[in-house]
């Protein structure tokens, strides 16, 4: 674990990123948002199949892991995830309480290890600034989630740079998805090379955006 341990306060048992003020999860519904958002936004769980590949920007909770993991009907799923400030796991225990559908262990057994190897689960959370891990990460994605804090409070996770790196690690006809519909990451994204849409966002939110790699 690195000393870079995120910094949390709390609004009514959800956890708010004092570093950003931004909380990380909607206090409307995080289960919900994750699959409306994540799931729906890059066509799952109907494109999933064995060995299917998720990379993600901002690991947080362990939420959208886990909900990816708990949608996929059969077969090992490969998650990486980027993530500068990692949870302490008594937050993160304390954060996925509020989920009692769905089931914490395959991260909480393992978690502050970053890497989990099971039947069902391959992952890595590379710690450190995206900005410098995702452009020396091997791997390629058949989906994306964006998923740092808010644009306008977290630049450097959606900056031109490192939306063309997403691109880059992005494997053919792959996807991404993300609760922000800002006009600066839409073309960011649309420059890299996706074909990108604004569709329904969750529950107050009117958008969000999705896309395929052209």
């Amino acid at each position: 674990m690195t000393d870079q341990t995120a910094q949390l306060e709390w609004r009514d048992q959800t956890p708010i990123a004092t570093r950003f003020d931004d909380p990380y999860f909607s206090l409307a519904g995080g289960l919900e948002e994750t699959r409306h958002v994540f799931l729906h936004g890059n066509g799952l769980p109907g494109r999933f199949r064995d060995g299917f590949r998720i990379a993600e920007l901002g690991f947080g909770t362990g939420l959208s892991m886990l909900t990816a993991l708990q949608a996929m009907p059969e077969g090992r799923l490969h998650f990486t995830s980027f993530e500068a400030y990692p949870m302490a796991r008594a937050d993160m225990e304390q954060a996925l309480r509020a989920f009692a559908e769905l089931d914490p262990s395959p991260l909480l057994d393992h978690w502050p290890a970053t890497q989990i190897r099971t039947d069902r689960l391959h992952a890595d959370i590379i710690l450190g600034d995206a900005r410098q891990t995702l452009p020396q990460w091997q791997g390629r994605a058949d989906a994306w989630f964006l998923d740092g804090f808010s644009p306008a409070k977290n630049p450097e996770l959606w900056d031109d740079a490192l939306l063309h790196e997403v691109a880059r690690h992005t494997a053919p006809k792959g996807t991404f998805a993300t609760y922000t519909a800002a006009g600066h990451v839409r073309r960011a994204l649309a420059k890299a090379g996706f074909e990108v849409q604004r569709i329904a966002g969750f529950g107050s939110k009117r958008h969000m955006s999705v896309g395929r790699l052209a």
